[in-house]
C-alpha cells in the first residue's frame, strides 16, 4: 500500500476572518454595503445626477470601511459586545428601603 498524505485542519473552532475582519464585523460591513446600495437607488430613483449619487456612495463606503475595520481592530473578536454590555450596567443602586434585603437569608443545611 502507498502512504497516504492526510492534511491536518488547525482552524477549528476558530472566528471566520477575512481580510482583517474578525467575527461579526464581517455581517456589519455586508450590512452596510446593501445599506448603501438601496441608499443609491433610492438617490437615483429621486433623480439626483449619477455622478453625485456614485460621489456620496463612495465616500460613505470608505467612511464606512474605515469604521468597521477600525471597531474590528479596536475591539476584536467579542470586544464590543463586551463594550456593550458594559455600557448598560448601573453605576449605582439607589435603596430607600430594607425591605428587599430583609429576610434574603439562604437555608442553611
Amino acid at each position: 500500500m502507498a502512504n497516504s498524505v492526510y492534511q491536518i485542519n488547525k482552524g477549528i473552532n476558530q472566528s471566520i476572518e477575512f481580510k482583517g475582519l474578525k467575527a461579526q464585523y464581517i455581517w456589519y460591513l455586508g450590512g452596510g454595503v446593501v445599506a448603501l446600495l438601496i441608499v443609491f437607488a433610492v438617490m437615483y430613483i429621486i433623480g439626483l445626477p449619477t455622478y453625485l449619487c456614485i460621489g456620496i456612495i463612495l465616500s460613505a463606503g470608505a467612511f464606512l470601511i474605515m469604521k468597521i475595520y477600525a471597531m474590528s481592530n479596536k475591539y476584536g473578536e467579542y470586544g464590543l459586545m463586551k463594550a456593550l454590555a458594559r455600557k448598560q450596567v448601573p453605576k449605582l443602586i439607589k435603596s430607600r428601603s430594607r425591605k428587599i434585603f430583609i429576610g434574603t437569608k439562604e437555608k442553611q443545611s
